[in-house]
């Protein structure tokens, strides 16, 4: 049975990007950003900020981490993933998005291309 998990973004970073390395020396970047959805009604201007957390791997990560800072426009790509915690004796449950794509959308002038990653790299862990 076919399968499809992929998540597009735009949006704007809530903070600089963090950096670690896993316990096999992988690195992996992470950050948030906020995606927000305007509307009117009855003439009335709303809008909803969802915040969504993202995690890079590898380059992407390294690019991220190099060139995105708090405030930073970008468009994002990749899977959602469910992780899960104990706190306390409960057990927590959180989505993030995993990122394979990300785009700069900055209104500076820039070359930089779109970096991606790989389904079949290292970084991608399924």
């Amino acid at each position: 049975m076919p399968a499809l998990n992929r998540v597009q973004l735009i949006g704007y970073l809530g903070k600089d990007p963090e950096s670690k390395f896993t316990p096999t020396g992988k690195k992996v970047a992470h950050f948030s950003i906020a995606v927000t959805q305007r509307w009117k009604t009855a003439g009335e201007s709303k809008e909803y900020t969802e915040w969504v957390n993202i995690e890079a791997w590898g380059r992407l990560g390294e690019v991220c981490q190099q060139y995105l800072k708090k405030g930073s426009l970008v468009y994002l790509e990749g899977r959602l993933k469910t992780d899960k915690y104990e706190d306390k004796g409960e057990t927590k449950y959180f989505t993030k998005v995993v990122a394979l794509t990300m785009q700069m959308l900055d209104r500076k002038p820039s070359d930089e291309p779109v970096m991606s990653v790989e389904e079949d790299s290292p970084e991608y862990e399924a």
